[in-house]
C-alpha cells in the first residue's frame, strides 16, 4: 500500500509468514512496516508466538480428513497414502511444508485471499485428533478404538495400536 503525502509517496509493506519445525508444530503471523525486512521479522516473531501442535500419522500425513472455514474461505484437507506428495495450492502448501506433512490432498473453495486461506487451514488442522488422545480421553486402549479389541483379531489390533503413535 502507498499513502500520498506532501513529499511524495509513503510505502507500507505487509508480510504473511508461516513457521514450523517440520515435526508437527506450525504457526503463522502477520507484520506490517515501512520496510520489507522489518515487516518480515515482525511477522516471524508473531508466528513463533502463535505456534500450534498438530498430531501426525506416521510423521507424514494427517490422521483424518477435516474442513475449516474462515470468512468466505473454505478448505478441505484429506490424509493421503504414501507417495502422494503435498497437493495444495499457494499458501496452504507453505503450511504443510513447514508442518512436516509429506502426503496430503487439499482443496480451497470460495476465496484465494491468502490470509483467509491460512486461517481456514489452521482451523482444519485444529480439529485434528490422534487415536492416542481419543483413547486417553475415553479411557480405552487404542486397540479397542480400532474395533478389534474383542477376541477374533486381538493380536492384529495390538500390532496396529503399537504402530500408531503421535
Amino acid at each position: 500500500m502507498s499513502k500520498t503525502v506532501k513529499g511524495g509517496k509513503r510505502f507500507g509493506f505487509a508480510a504473511l509468514v508461516v513457521v514450523g519445525d517440520g515435526k508437527g508444530r506450525v504457526g503463522f503471523g502477520h507484520g506490517k512496516a515501512r520496510e520489507v525486512p522489518e515487516a518480515i521479522s515482525k511477522a516471524t516473531a508473531s508466528a513463533k508466538k502463535k505456534m500450534v501442535r498438530v498430531p501426525l500419522r506416521e510423521g507424514r500425513t494427517l490422521h483424518h480428513d477435516a474442513t475449516g472455514h474462515f470468512g468466505a474461505g473454505r478448505v478441505y484437507v484429506r490424509s493421503a497414502p504414501q507417495g502422494t506428495g503435498i497437493i495444495a495450492g499457494g499458501p496452504m502448501r507453505a503450511v504443510f511444508e513447514s508442518l512436516g506433512v509429506a502426503d496430503v490432498v487439499t482443496k480451497s473453495v470460495g476465496t484465494s485471499n491468502p490470509y483467509n486461506m491460512i486461517r481456514a487451514t489452521f482451523e482444519a488442522l485444529g480439529d485434528q485428533t490422534s487415536p492416542k488422545s481419543v483413547a486417553q480421553r475415553r479411557g480405552k486402549k487404542i486397540a479397542d478404538l480400532l474395533g478389534r479389541g474383542q477376541g477374533a483379531n486381538a493380536q492384529a489390533a495390538e500390532a496396529d495400536a503399537a504402530a500408531i503413535v503421535e
